[in-house]
């Protein structure tokens, strides 16, 4: 991907424009770290962009971003700005399209996103970023106390480059994040919810939660009990645990998901609350108990059925055993025998599922 960025590069030089890898590429491959996310500047204008390149999708022209499509790559083109007006706490509402990388570079987040790679493969450090990467320092561009109240969101983002890197906030930063916390409340339930899944989902979740703590985030965030939570490696067994407000918009799938792991959350791991669950459910609750996937998967393997349908016997067939009229009543009969089947008390076989029904009903 690197080498047909570099091609993107260069057909931008070819018809008269700048262009540069910015941002989190050259970061990762200082820092030895493999990535395929590349994103590109430019002193070309969106529509000037679309001209040159096949573009999927205008991801926000109106802030001259530009989604190219280039030999099957996709690459995130951004036109050089100067962000004049913000509003909320977080996005831009007067911005300059300008010709001038350093005054685009000034605009962004922290130092570390500021490094460039030009056409032919030379980084370009105009704001001494490669010191606070030796010395791993998240470092705001510029004074914190603006950035921070320009856009809250990086409040977040500090906190997670922190913990995904193991870099350590520089003080200044950190004490406008204390002092500005509160305008996290003014951020959208989804940016936050986004924002903390990519926290939660690094390695180094333990980081993030101190920093969220140490640094008195959580209660500006609408979440409780962070400090007393398991951190799992699923973000839905973490969600799951922590007390969240209303407003987090979790989807159908997501709220049945912790619905569930909820509930098992309160019952012991055995083979009927695996076989009610499910494996992923069950994987994440055993993750959260600590009992080991592998002992998760070997109950499961052994499960006699995996579905009421492999029951080898029908309502039918039991209301014709006990001479009845069909009724509300088999289907707590047909619920005791998959209990009992996925217990291993009865054998799902047809003639030992008639004679447990003649025996107990």
């Amino acid at each position: 991907m690197y080498k047909k960025a570099i091609e993107v590069l260069n057909k931008f030089y070819e018809n008269g424009y700048l262009a540069y890898i910015v941002g989190g590429y050259p970061r990762d491959t200082l820092l030895g770290i493999k990535t395929k996310d590349i994103d590109i500047c430019t002193n070309a204008k969106p529509m000037e962009i679309m001209n040159l390149f096949d573009t999927e999708a205008v991801n926000d022209v109106k802030y001259g971003s530009v989604c190219v499509i280039y030999k099957n790559y996709k690459f995130d083109v951004t036109t050089f700005r100067k962000d004049i007006k913000y509003e909320d706490n977080r996005k831009p509402i007067k911005i300059k399209y300008i010709n001038d990388l350093k005054k685009d570079l000034l605009r962004r987040d922290f130092t570390i996103n500021t490094i460039c790679i030009d056409k032919d493969g030379n980084y370009i450090d105009l704001l001494n970023a490669k010191d606070d990467i030796d010395r791993k320092i998240i470092k705001t561009v510029g004074n914190p106390r603006y950035r921070l109240m320009e856009d809250s969101l990086r409040i977040l983002r500090a906190i997670r480059f922190a913990s995904i890197l193991d870099f350590e906030i520089d003080n200044k930063t950190k004490n406008y994040i204390v002092k500005y916390g509160y305008l996290l409340k003014n951020l959208s339930s989804s940016r936050k919810k986004e924002e903390l899944g990519k926290i939660f989902s690094c390695v180094n979740k333990e980081k993030a939660r101190s920093l969220l703590i140490s640094l008195d985030i959580d209660k500006y965030l609408g979440i409780k009990n962070l400090d007393k939570i398991v951190l799992c490696d699923d973000i839905i067994g973490i969600w799951s645990q922590l007390e969240f407000e209303d407003d987090y918009p979790m989807s159908k799938s997501e709220k049945e998901l912790i619905k569930n792991i909820k509930e098992m959350l309160e019952m012991d791991i055995d083979s009927y609350s695996i076989y009610k669950y499910g494996l992923y459910v069950s994987q994440v609750v055993g993750s959260i108990k600590g009992i080991s996937y592998k002992n998760i998967n070997n109950i499961y393997k052994s499960l006699p059925i995996y579905s009421k349908k492999e029951i080898n016997i029908k309502a039918m067939d039991i209301a014709s055993i006990l001479k009845k009229e069909p009724g509300n009543y088999l289907s707590d009969i047909l619920l005791d025998i998959e209990k009992k089947i996925v217990i291993g008390d009865i054998i799902n076989e047809y003639d030992s599922l008639v004679k447990y029904v003649k025996e107990n009903y």
